[in-house]
């Protein structure tokens, strides 16, 4: 079987991103379809064009294979060919997202020419259907973001995140300057995080997304305060360069950390997992390298007895992806969606995906188990993206 040609696709679902898929078609027939949107500051664009340019060869540039005529079942060899290539623009973040849609595809057209799905190419199955944690909003209404709360827990989630600083810290998100936030704002956090507590109870778990806006003793009186509402955890309280910084931050808090849509491959998360900083990781498998690179990062994890959750910033085979990898892997918690955009998800896809009782259900089907809806990617574009083009 060889590679025959690649497709890209931005289209725009109604959850206010750019939503990035690719598809790999082979001269057997067999098209895998993959994932790799990357969220803010025109990034869906930059790697749009980046996976169009792996397709084929550059004349006279070195380092430049093309796709078009490997062997689509070479999944690793052709994994490090991209994550190698752009070694010199930074191999981790944007290589590792270019690699994640092809990777996807790769392993979707193997388990589409085994007629298997992915999940059995792994290992097999160690569940019956993968948890889910959703996301609850406006934080900055509490009474309706604890209405949102509850109508999500009657529907069978029972683990639940947001971020309470986001009514001022929401401008800052990849602004970060000082750290720091207003007296009053995190007088609201707290009790936003009361109120939800309250309503949903003490078995419902309860998580906080900071979008590593603080620094280290803001973030440590964050942390501190919020102990008293048992947490799963406190997400990205720093920003992601500093391993120095969360030392700091775990010598001085007793709350469960959680870090990774950020850090993008094993070695990223290995001074974390040795040191002990952290108590769950959240490798985004769009980012990260995709199902080989996400099954590989679980398998260092496992060996600290620390859980994977896959962040999802991203549609649906972002999902489901993650999905695949959290149906074989044992050391899991839970593997993030929102309810809010179930919707947007379903939209793209040629059937639903099967949520219900806070579970994903796998399909069964052969590959990652879905297709585009060609129909709705071609009316719904990137503007800008039709515009480049």
């Amino acid at each position: 079987m060889k590679i025959t040609d690649l497709r890209v696709y931005l289209t725009r679902a109604g959850t206010g991103r750019t939503w990035v898929f690719v598809e790999v078609d082979t001269d057997e027939g067999i098209t895998g379809l993959g994932e790799a949107t990357n969220s803010g500051g025109g990034g869906a664009l930059v790697v749009g064009r980046a996976l169009e340019m792996l397709k084929n060869d550059l004349e006279g540039h070195d380092f430049s294979d093309g796709l078009v005529g490997e062997d689509p079942e070479h999944i690793d060899s052709i994994w490090h060919r991209i994550y190698r290539r752009f070694g010199t623009l930074g191999s981790r973040g944007f290589a590792t997202t270019l690699a994640s849609g092809i990777d996807m595809a790769l392993w979707d057209i193997k388990g589409k020419a085994l007629d298997r799905p992915v999940y059995d190419l792994l290992g097999g199955p160690v569940r019956e259907s993968v948890p889910l944690y959703s996301h609850v909003a406006p934080a900055d209404d509490i009474e309706a973001c604890v209405a949102d709360a509850r109508r999500q827990v009657a529907l069978g989630y029972e683990a639940l995140k947001l971020d309470p600083f986001s009514p001022e810290k929401r401008k800052h998100h990849r602004r970060y300057l000082d750290g720091k936030i207003s007296p009053g704002a995190a007088r609201h956090a707290i009790e936003l995080m009361s109120e939800l507590r309250k309503a949903v109870g003490p078995d419902i778990e309860l998580m906080i997304d900071a979008h590593g806006n603080f620094d280290v003793s803001t973030a440590t009186q964050l942390c501190n305060a919020m102990l008293p509402f048992d947490l799963a955890w406190f997400e990205e309280p720093l920003q992601p360069e500093s391993v120095a910084a969360m030392r700091q931050l775990r010598r001085n808090t007793d709350i469960n950390l959680c870090i990774g849509e950020r850090q993008y491959t094993r070695w990223d998360f290995a001074p974390y997992l040795q040191e002990g900083l952290v108590n769950y990781i959240m490798p985004d498998i769009c980012w990260t390298g995709g199902i080989s690179e996400m099954k590989r990062i679980a398998v260092l994890a496992e060996t600290f007895y620390v859980p994977i959750s896959p962040h999802d910033a991203s549609g649906p085979i972002n999902v489901t992806s993650g999905a695949h990898v959290l149906m074989n892997v044992p050391n899991i918690y839970r593997l993030e969606m929102t309810d809010h955009a179930r919707a947007a998800y379903d939209h793209v896809l040629t059937e639903p995906l099967d949520i219900r009782d806070g579970h994903y259900h796998m399909n069964g089907k052969p590959g990652l188990g879905y297709e585009l809806d060609h129909d709705f990617i071609s009316s719904h574009p990137d503007p800008e993206w039709e515009a480049l083009r």
